[in-house]
Order: structure tokens, then C-alpha cells, then sequence
């Protein structure tokens, strides 16, 4: 059975961090990148970045210098880093895995219909 699964979300405050997980099982986690997206309700799903299968990470513009993400292939777990939290940043949280043949450098990594696993979410908010 394939799966994904978000851990870590919760409460913090504004200005703080937190860090998610994504563990995945039941397919090859080293052939897939993996990204990191999240949705308000009443609002499309926003990508936030991908983290490639040979380790490089794309951003995206509203995340850079904030959130960082990495990966334990050995675990079949990426992280999502998330700092300087900003009530903005409330929404649920998903992870997901996009099957990658060779280097993955477009910005196309974004885009939720790239992917071909989900996570069921974990939401995150942060109060002011």
C-alpha cells in the first residue's frame, strides 16, 4: 500500500518554528522528489518546494529564506523546516511524492499536478 504521512504540525506562535515530517511506504522514496505544499480553505493549493531526488531544493517565492526542506532516503523521510512563522502561514500542510527521471530544476516542480502521491495533510497554525 502506498502511503504518505505528515507529523508535526500544531500551534505556534508567530515568530516561532516547526519542523514536519513526511514518511512515506510503499514505493521507491529514492526515485520520487518530494514536495511541500499547503491550502486554505477557499484557496487553491499552494506549492512551497520540492526537494529533488539527488538532494537539491527549488523554492518557492513565498517560502525562501523561511522554510527549508531536507530528506533521509535511508528513512524514506523528507522535513520540511519551517521558520520565522507568520499567521499567514496557517493552513494545512501536505506532503507529496512526484516519480523523477533524472535532474529536476523546474519551477514546474510547484505545480500539485506534477505528483502522484499525497499525504492527508497536518495542519499548522500560528497565532499572533
Amino acid at each position: 500500500e502506498i502511503r504518505l504521512v505528515e507529523s508535526g504540525g500544531g500551534l505556534v506562535q508567530a515568530g516561532g518554528s516547526l519542523r514536519l515530517s513526511c514518511t512515506a511506504s510503499g514505493f521507491p522514496f529514492d526515485d520520487f522528489a518530494i514536495g511541500w505544499f499547503r491550502q486554505v480553505p477557499g484557496k487553491e493549493r499552494e506549492g512551497l518546494l520540492c526537494i529533488t531526488n539527488d538532494d537539491y531544493t527549488i523554492y518557492g517565492d513565498s517560502v525562501k529564506g523561511r522554510f527549508t526542506a531536507s530528506r533521509d532516503d535511508g528513512k524514506n523521510t523528507a522535513y520540511l523546516q519551517m521558520s520565522a512563522l507568520d499567521p499567514e502561514d496557517t493552513a494545512i500542510y501536505y506532503c507529496a511524492a512526484r516519480f523523477t527521471v533524472g535532474q529536476l530544476r523546474s519551477m514546474r516542480a510547484l505545480a500539485p499536478v506534477e505528483y502522484n502521491y499525497w499525504g492527508q495533510g497536518t495542519q499548522v497554525t500560528v497565532s499572533s
